[in-house]
């Protein structure tokens, strides 16, 4: 019962850090100040446009299918909110641990487009239900090659259990032998006399023991800002063309919940991204030379401190991605539809099909 109260105060967490600095970053870039009024420096913007839209009247269309209007938006929270149900945030804290955590993640995030589809379709407008279409059309396209790169990670990893691939690429990775001889091999370090199960750190990332894994991690990031429908991805959204898309017709509590699913998905992807090749919950400093920083900085194992310092890493490393999706949200125009699907079938995808032969090749050559 604590798992379900512990991640909804994350992600609102999360998202008041995010949705302050987006609109701080986004005034910096185009020479503005950005929130000013709300609180010292703007920091109660949040809770000043929390509060206008919960006051909001609660307008549903006259002509609209109330049922699917009503419930679109909770059915595209539900499932973005189920994801973090196997998501390890500590050595010791996950909300629902499994052997398959990665797969039913997979498939229970791709029900959002169910919630999507009910609130096009049910809103009868046609700017929603254009937009509702085309994020039908660009998650279910995004979703191949994203599958893909997540595809290589279990390959090398040979798990799907999320909280296993994240000791593989720790100082903890000790326990299993096999992997350290992998980077050993890689890189030489074994000629070096460094022996790898002892220094960890970035160096059993794996983006680092597998280098075209960081192949792999920019098919991923890229795949995961259309999932999102963050900009350049923003099409479903567009409000020159569609006026805000599949939530035109939303205000009120339920466009609060659209809001906060979005930046919930923005959460749940980073965190998937940092777990599978960014060495999840595991400091970033490896112990090499008189200073044992990653003993230092990952704390003893089962105690307070280990918990602490492995959510901070975990949280830290994802709030990193999260401002990239940002400036990148500030920084490139918005791309045309045969743009978007051209970038996924003719480029995102055989890159991913070709990482995942290779992934396969090398980890055959390794037994």
């Amino acid at each position: 019962m604590w798992a379900l109260p512990l991640v909804l105060l994350l992600i609102l967490g999360v998202v008041v850090v995010i949705f302050y600095a987006e609109r701080k970053l986004s005034a910096f870039m185009q020479d503005r100040l950005g929130p000013m009024e709300a609180g010292p420096y703007g920091t109660l913007q949040f809770a000043a446009d929390l509060l206008k839209l919960l006051q909001k009247e609660d307008i549903v269309p006259a002509a609209a299918d109330k049922m699917l209007f009503k419930f679109a938006p909770l059915v595209i929270f539900a499932s973005v909110l189920a994801g973090f149900a196997v998501i390890p945030l500590t050595p010791e804290l996950v909300p629902s641990g499994t052997s398959i955590g990665l797969f039913f993640l997979l498939a229970i995030v791709s029900l959002d487009v169910i919630g999507l589809l009910m609130a096009g379709w049910g809103s009868n407008n046609k700017y929603a239900l254009l937009g509702a279409m085309r994020s039908v059309a660009q998650i279910v396209s995004y979703e191949i090659p994203a599958g893909l790169a997540i595809l290589s990670v279990v390959i090398i990893s040979q798990s799907l259990d999320l909280q296993e691939i994240s000791f593989q690429q720790g100082v903890q990775m000790q326990q299993f032998p096999g992997y350290a001889q992998e980077v050993n091999y890689l890189f030489g370090l074994r000629a070096l006399g460094i022996d790898v199960t002892h220094v960890g750190g970035i160096l059993s990332w794996n983006i680092v023991r597998m280098p075209l894994l960081s192949f792999g991690f920019i098919i991923y990031f890229i795949a995961s800002l259309a999932e999102c429908n963050r900009a350049p991805f923003d099409i479903p959204e567009a409000e020159s063309e569609l006026v805000a898309g599949f939530h035109i017709e939303y205000s009120g509590f339920r466009f609060a919940t659209l809001f906060l699913a979005e930046y919930a998905m923005m959460l749940l992807v980073s965190l998937v991204a940092v777990i599978l090749f960014l060495g999840s919950w595991n400091t970033p400093f490896p112990n090499m030379g008189p200073v044992k920083l990653a003993d230092w900085t990952t704390g003893t194992l089962g105690a307070w401190s280990g918990n602490l310092w492995a959510f901070f890493w975990l949280i830290g490393k994802a709030l990193v991605l999260m401002l990239v999706q940002v400036w990148l949200r500030w920084t490139f125009p918005r791309m045309r539809v045969d743009q978007l699907m051209h970038l996924c079938w003719k480029i995102l995808t055989p890159a991913a099909l070709a990482l995942v032969l290779v992934a396969a090749v090398w980890r055959l050559l390794m037994i």
